[in-house]
């Protein structure tokens, strides 16, 4: 037997795998989680700075003043001592100690103070009998203030400057924290990055061995849940991808028995021919097998180039206001001669007015001849054909539905369920019955989704197979409905 010719069948739309850019030490996650650590500790240690820096600063203020008040205190109590030279020799002594301490003390003898610096409503409310407890401006700087009245007019005011020592304390001490905080938030990014990249790198692995073909490799499922909704995604995706590339294959192989078959008998008759072991009567039957066997193969081979053009944006649509009674009408001149030939009853059911649809006509023509076609294969002598039509709904504007039953062995509840995916009858019956090449039925699908319809089958009255194709109606009609 000569060599069987093999077809190689073009991936329609295929694109080379995009390459990976070299990682980038500021783009990886480890990077990012670990300046996100550290940006947070940052930010709370500069708020906790904020907070408590003033009330540090308020609290050691608080603290000042009440020393300052009990110091006022003790100098007033001193001060009341009725002998006036042991009053001034205990007061200088107690007034020199105060100063070394950087405490200034104002004396108020009868309303007026020993000297100036003392703001002169401090020293009249001292005069009054009142006491003072606050901060005030003395001598143009701020200070602490706690005055407190002696009778007769007298009294004594302390006062010390307040500085910005607590702030600067607190200041000086932040910088531990500060470095503790990012230590801290480096080590928790670290960690962090590392728990949250170790499933992704899982993944991104079981990715490049689904690219080169592996397709039984497996992400383990773990928490947290993200973790696992990506791990079960990917695992569903190998699934996914080892069913269509099995079906491919077997759809490959189907179609490329469904090439062989015509081009061996063209191949064998056009041999038979240029070695002239045919007679001269022959020459005519055999032009004709030939001619029936290519165009079986033209058959196939546009097929498949529909079914590779029906997802692509250009696929050629030219929808418009169809009649589906006068397209049974007309398909019914064609298929009413095919199918007395070979002795199957052709009957069309239709209403009696137009039945409207917007459509492409050609397009659902060459879905009612598909459908025809694979009917009349199956269908024995004397079993029925029937095309029917009529409109979706009691409104014109809701479309109509085109039908194609007969009475063949039709289908399984199993088989209805894929009996528009690309040559899965043809495997399951090739051998057992008439079949085509599996691929009439997965263009009519295509065929009828593209035109904004669906397509389903079932079981017919007539004991075969149904089809049934609904299509849109005109929005023309629903506007003006409207």
């Amino acid at each position: 037997m000569p060599d069987q010719p093999t077809v190689a069948l073009p991936v329609i739309g295929a694109r080379p795998a995009p390459t990976r850019p070299p990682a980038r030490l500021a783009h990886t996650l480890t990077a990012r989680a670990v300046l996100v650590t550290c940006a947070v500790a940052l930010v709370s240690v500069l708020v906790t700075a904020l907070v408590a820096v003033p009330l540090a600063a308020r609290g050691a203020e608080r603290r000042d003043q009440a020393a300052l008040a009990a110091q006022a205190r003790l100098a007033a109590d001193v001060l009341r001592v009725r002998a006036a030279r042991q009053r001034d020799t205990v007061g200088d002594r107690l007034i020199r100690q105060l100063r070394q301490q950087d405490i200034e003390v104002y004396v108020i003898r009868a309303g007026q103070v020993d000297r100036a610096g003392l703001p002169r409503p401090v020293v009249a409310r001292v005069a009054a009998g009142g006491n003072v407890s606050g901060r005030r401006l003395v001598a143009g700087h701020r200070a602490l203030v706690e005055g407190r009245a002696l009778p007769g007019g007298d009294g004594v005011v302390l006062t010390r400057a307040t500085s910005s020592g607590p702030w600067r304390q607190v200041l000086r001490g932040l910088w531990l924290p500060l470095l503790a905080g990012l230590a801290a938030g480096v080590a928790a990014g670290l960690l962090l990055a590392r728990r949250l990249a170790r499933p992704i790198r899982t993944a991104a692995h079981a990715a490049a061995r689904l690219r080169a073909g592996d397709r039984a490799v497996r992400v383990p499922v773990e928490p947290p849940d993200e973790v696992a909704d990506l791990a079960y995604a990917l695992n569903g995706l190998a699934a996914a991808l080892a069913t269509s590339e099995g079906r491919q294959r077997e759809f490959l192989l189907s179609v490329s028995h469904e090439l062989r078959t015509p081009l061996t008998a063209i191949r064998g008759y056009a041999e038979a021919l240029a070695d002239g072991v045919l007679d001269a009567d022959a020459v005519p039957a055999t032009g004709r097998t030939v001619l029936a066997e290519a165009e079986h193969l033209d058959r196939l081979v546009s097929d498949l180039l529909a079914l590779a053009r029906l997802e692509a944006a250009d696929f050629p649509l030219d929808p418009g206001p169809v009649d589906l009674a006068r397209l049974a009408a007309d398909a019914e001149r064609t298929w009413s001669d095919r199918c007395a030939a070979v002795g199957v009853p052709f009957r069309v059911e239709a209403p009696a007015g137009p039945v409207p649809a917007y459509t492409d006509p050609g397009r659902i023509r060459q879905v009612v001849d598909g459908l025809l076609e694979n009917a009349l294969r199956v269908v024995p002598p004397g079993a029925p054909v029937v095309l029917a039509v009529r409109p979706a709904g009691a409104d014109p504007a809701t479309g109509g539905v085109v039908e194609v039953r007969d009475g063949g062995p039709g289908f399984t509840d199993d088989d209805l369920a894929v009996a528009f995916e690309r040559g899965a009858l043809h495997q399951r019956y090739r051998g057992v019955r008439k079949v085509g090449s599996g691929l009439g039925l997965a263009l009519a699908a295509g065929l009828v989704r593209r035109l904004g319809g669906e397509i389903t089958a079932g079981h017919a009255p007539e004991g075969g197979a149904a089809f049934t194709v609904r299509l849109p109606g005109d929005p023309y009609l629903t506007r003006t409905s409207a």
